[in-house]
């Protein structure tokens, strides 16, 4: 089989539609969560998503999040995205549904591990192999018998804000594929300024770099 991997969308629904247009006809879908947040469309990216045939969603910190309907850290800027886009999100019932994790011919999929920020460069002692999104950077780590894969983000790359990552995965050959493709980002941010998102929030979009 082959399955489309991604992760941390971030309400961005341009992205989304044209990594799923890109990928072309795959056998499944693994979402690593982080659907929501960001992005002016939170609730038209989990409805795409829920609509996807053999998928599968973890539940993102975002997601967690959203249901408590507090958010968990102190960050300025992700507050003020969050405190934005809680009131404009309705899909609750659909997000509650997520699992922490799913578990692939002993491969884990999960949002994170430890609860933490995973990069290339990090002190990590694997016990399993995992698939994990929220750094949202494109990486392999391989400590045999074991590996971790980060497919990178569709929405929300830090490093250049109009590159979309994601990953093909070959149940088979137990390879993944990492794609990056670029988007229009003046789609987000005009829909943002259109929404009246507060001035930080579309500086943060703004002064990304672009690839």
């Amino acid at each position: 089989m082959n399955l489309l991997v991604f992760s941390d969308v971030h309400g961005n629904l341009p992205a989304l539609e044209l990594m799923l247009k890109d990928a072309g006809k795959v056998d499944g879908y693994i979402c690593l969560g982080d659907i929501v947040d960001y992005g002016p469309w939170s609730n038209e990216c989990t409805d795409l998503i829920d609509t996807l045939q053999n998928v599968n969603v973890v539940q993102g910190n975002h997601e967690r999040d959203f249901l408590a309907g507090v958010y968990s850290g102190n960050n300025p800027i992700v507050t003020a995205f969050f405190n934005f886009c809680l009131p404009n999100f309705d899909r609750y019932e659909t997000i509650a549904k997520y699992p922490t994790e799913y578990v692939f011919e002993n491969i884990i999929f999960r949002h994170t591990i430890e609860n933490r920020n995973i990069y290339p460069d990090s002190d990590v002692k694997l016990k399993a192999n995992y698939v994990i999104g929220h750094s949202h950077h494109q990486f392999m780590i391989e400590q045999a018998p074991y590996f971790l894969y980060n497919p990178g983000s569709v929405g929300q790359n830090r490093k250049y804000i109009n590159l979309i990552n994601y990953a093909l995965f070959d149940t088979e050959s137990r390879r993944f594929e990492g794609r990056r493709l670029r988007y229009d980002e003046k789609l987000i941010i005009d829909e943002m300024k259109a929404r009246g998102y507060p001035d930080i929030c579309i500086a943060y979009y703004n002064d990304k770099e672009r690839a």
